[in-house]
């Protein structure tokens, strides 16, 4: 990846342009699904979703969509794996989890609607984000059994087996050191699981193959916990400003982190290493897709 200035810029032309598809497909969901729900609780969602982001799950599973040959319109699907990624961040900031009061440059949603609305505005998304998903396959003319795939893919990773699973190891290992196989296991799971099923609803909405569906599993699983590594090394070598959000919390809240485990050119290392990986998973299986290798890179070298 190239850079001005000591910038990262952003993996290909299209990742802006592909972010500003997502954020309207994100604007048409507040206006199609919220209206469900009431007022406080309601513009929770909204700004919670609507707020500044790098839309990576979303533009991953358009990648993913395009690469397995897929012509349609995917962004309201993408829309719904963006509105559970929102959800996990409304309550990974709450008081009894991290307890942050920073996100995205701008308050978190409990500290700017208060606990008890922001804790009803994430658990409205998962069940609006499934909704969204139902339709927006059905809208790509998909039938019930890979509908039905989509949701699940979207639900697991969201569950017990994928974020909520992980954010309670994370919760449990809080002033407790970890193995480098007991971080791997939380963060492929907190993290790593919606990154990795952005992949795989990709691959699923354009009917892909069996074999490219494994192929987006070791692609989406290595790129998944390589955002982690790189999140881990930002966290304590960037400010709040660059990062939008509270620095050093890992630190303050005594978490086991790959920089704490490897050394900070240790962990750098681990995140090339498992980049390589993802794109030798592609190639590997005859997917070529310049935009996907990119967006590996991208996870490795951003600068928040």
């Amino acid at each position: 990846m190239s850079t001005v200035d000591d910038r990262v810029v952003e993996p290909q032309l299209s990742f802006s342009a592909e972010r500003a598809v997502v954020d309207a497909a994100l604007a048409t969901f507040a206006k199609t699904y919220l209206c469900s729900i009431d007022g406080p609780v309601a513009k929770a969602v909204s700004y919670s979703m609507l707020g500044e982001g790098k839309r990576l799950r979303a533009i991953l599973l358009l990648a993913a969509y395009r690469a397995a040959g897929g012509a349609g319109d995917a962004s309201p699907l993408a829309a719904a794996v963006e509105v559970v990624h929102a959800y996990s961040l409304v309550h990974d900031d709450l008081p009894c989890m991290d307890d942050d009061d920073m996100r995205r440059g701008r308050p978190t949603v409990h500290r700017a609607y208060g606990i008890p609305v922001a804790t009803a505005a994430g658990l409205a998304m998962v069940p609006l984000a499934a909704r969204a998903a139902t339709d927006a396959a059905r809208a790509l003319g998909l039938d019930d059994a890979h509908i039905g795939a989509i949701v699940r893919e979207l639900m697991r990773a969201s569950g017990a087996g994928g974020m909520i699973g992980g954010q309670l190891l994370d919760l449990e290992g809080e002033g407790a050191p970890l193995s480098l196989r007991g971080l791997e296991r939380v963060h492929r799971m907190k993290t790593g699981a919606l990154i990795s099923a952005s992949v795989r609803i990709g691959g699923l909405a354009a009917l892909a193959s069996d074999e490219t569906l494994r192929a987006f599993e070791r692609y989406g699983s290595a790129i998944g916990l390589a955002f982690q590594i790189a999140d881990d090394v930002l966290d304590v070598t960037s400010t709040t400003d660059e990062l939008g959000k509270t620095a050093g919390r890992d630190a303050a809240l005594k978490k086991s982190t790959y920089p704490a485990l490897l050394g900070l050119a240790g962990a750098r290392a681990r995140a090339d290493r498992l980049c390589d990986e993802a794109c030798l998973a592609l190639r590997e299986a005859g997917i070529a897709s310049p935009q996907l290798e990119s967006l590996a890179r991208f996870v490795v070298d951003r600068r928040s």
